[in-house]
């Protein structure tokens, strides 16, 4: 890239961070230091606020760059993600949002703990929500890398690890300083950004083919080399049985795995009340509905315009299309309005990764104390020792998060956000659901329900094609490939389901019926909530 696209391209990212650091001073000096604020923002978000932050939540850097990247490469196979990400909010709005809301306080674990034993409950639901947490922040890390090497104009490794230590210390900051209320304005002037940007290349894009979407199909296909195929199922995931049941386990991480992130259940505590919570679930839909529909004519403008080989030869998992695209439909390298969109689109993906960081991280740190810490040290944790806690778990999940960002730096974000889907369907959701619905469920069931999803789904990726056994790989010098599948899903998440059954049926405690009743009460009517 030219010296114009990285001077206006720096000058964009500076002026996002000087904005959302002065959000996050201001937050500072105007809180209270309790843990409701630190947590839920004081539960003062009003539905549309809201609504605006869970998509900003939502439509990360696997969204954003990693879907259109993969769209661009494999066509109708990258469309799996766009239906999966937006099918998930089905799940979320009819099973989830009101009824977490009702139950809990201010993370998943106070769902579950509400009518069982808590300190084994809390470390297992704690445990879980960090590593779904920590995968997501890798996806998001390894965003920013492929983004930064391409605006400095090259692959440069020590511009990529840099940008990730950099990305990393800011999240720990705006965390550690501003706490929900500023995580959530910065998540707020994020989507506007976000959807501004997608909606302005859109049309760009559709002008370029006078606004014939079968034009723009048509161009792609050629463009890619594969002709018709690259509009057909079977590109990426229709080679062999392996392929499709790869597709069918991506297909159901995606889905079931939204209403199982610990980032997004959170904001559903930071509103008043159980309707508002689910107002903002219809909010976020819409929004989100928008953006991904915008990503199909994205990924497909990039294979048309920019072509496959070029998107590829940028970054080898697709992750640099849509800048790549903005530059061409600016005019091109050299271009004034090239430059110009670029830089824009290149900030606006760079706003959409610190945002999605810091509240993933404000999430997995409110696990760590609230839960983890709160269960070990429970009778001498009071509320503002547990927020300064959180605020050191923060750094702690920001180094960890940093240190596998640089590992994993050549994979593709949208997959790495499968793999966190993944785990989060097969760990959180079965015990979250159970709790809520099944009136036997005991203490045994829950603690295995997490354990019996989590650990499965870690050792299959392991032992998966994504770590060794291939160029590709994570470790491609070795060989330890056992589990053929990429995605784990298909065989982890009923793994979840079936060790909840199996702990409740053979455990010798008694469900407590009158705790579920006060809970089933609860959830519907939303008695008793906080």
């Amino acid at each position: 890239m030219t010296g114009n696209h990285q001077t206006l391209a720096l000058l964009l990212f500076s002026a996002f961070v000087a904005v959302t650091l002065a959000i996050t001073t201001w937050v500072s000096r105007n809180r209270h230091g309790s843990a409701e604020e630190f947590y839920a923002g004081g539960r003062l978000f009003s539905p549309m606020e809201n609504g605006f932050a869970i998509s900003g939540d939502y439509m990360s850097a696997a969204s954003f760059l990693g879907v259109t990247g993969l769209i661009s490469l494999y066509g109708y196979d990258g469309l799996l993600y766009v239906v999966g990400f937006l099918v998930a909010w089905l799940v979320v709005l009819f099973l989830v949002a009101e009824l977490v809301r009702n139950c809990g306080r201010f993370t998943l674990a106070d769902v579950v703990a509400a009518r069982m034993s808590e300190r084994p409950v809390r470390i297992a639901a704690g445990t879980s929500s960090v590593t779904v947490s920590v995968l997501y922040l890798v996806a998001q890390m390894v965003g920013a890398g492929s983004l930064v090497a391409l605006l400095l104009g090259g692959t440069s490794d020590a511009a990529r690890n840099w940008t990730v230590i950099g990305v990393g210390a800011l999240m720990v900051i705006y965390v550690s300083l501003g706490g929900m209320r500023a995580t959530t304005w910065i998540q707020i002037v994020k989507a506007v950004l976000l959807l501004s940007g997608a909606m302005a290349l859109t049309v760009l894009v559709l002008v370029r083919f006078h606004g014939d979407f079968n034009e723009l199909l048509r161009a792609a296909a050629a463009r890619s080399g594969h002709g018709d195929a690259f509009l057909a199922p079977g590109l990426k995931y229709g080679g062999d049985w392996t392929a499709r049941f790869d597709f069918i386990s991506l297909g159901l991480a995606l889905v079931l795995g939204t209403a199982g992130l610990p980032h997004i259940l959170s904001r559903f505590y930071t509103v008043p009340t159980a309707r508002a919570a689910r107002r903002s679930v219809v909010w976020s839909i819409g929004l989100i509905g928008g953006f991904y529909l915008m990503t199909i004519v994205l990924g497909f403008g990039a294979a048309a315009i920019v072509g496959p080989q070029t998107v590829r030869g940028s970054n080898a998992a697709g992750n640099t299309a849509v800048p790549l695209l903005a530059l061409d439909l600016g005019g091109g390298t050299n271009s004034t309005g090239g430059t110009v969109l670029f830089a824009i689109v290149a900030a606006v993906a760079f706003a959409t990764i610190l945002a999605v960081v810091a509240g993933i991280t404000l999430a997995s740190s409110a696990s760590v104390a609230h839960d983890l810490y709160a269960s070990l040290r429970r009778r001498h944790a009071k509320p503002r020792s547990e927020v300064a806690v959180a605020r050191a778990a923060a750094v702690g999940i920001g180094v960890v998060a940093i240190g596998l960002g640089l590992l994993a730096r050549d994979l593709n974000v949208a997959f790495l956000v499968g793999l966190a889907f993944a785990v989060a369907a097969s760990a959180n959701l079965p015990v979250l659901l159970y709790s809520l619905f099944w009136r036997s469920f005991t203490t045994r069931g829950a603690v295995w329900a997490v354990y019996g999803g989590l650990v499965p789904a870690l050792v299959l990726v392991l032992l998966s094609p994504m770590v060794s056994g291939s160029p590709a790989s994570l470790f491609p010098g070795v060989d330890f490939q056992y589990f053929p599948l990429e995605n784990p899903g298909l065989v982890s998440i009923p793994l979840g389901f079936l060790a909840g059954w199996l702990g409740t049926v053979t455990s010798a405690e008694p469900p407590d019926e009158a705790k579920h009743a006060e809970t089933e009460v609860r959830a519907l009517t939303g008695a008793g909530a906080v």
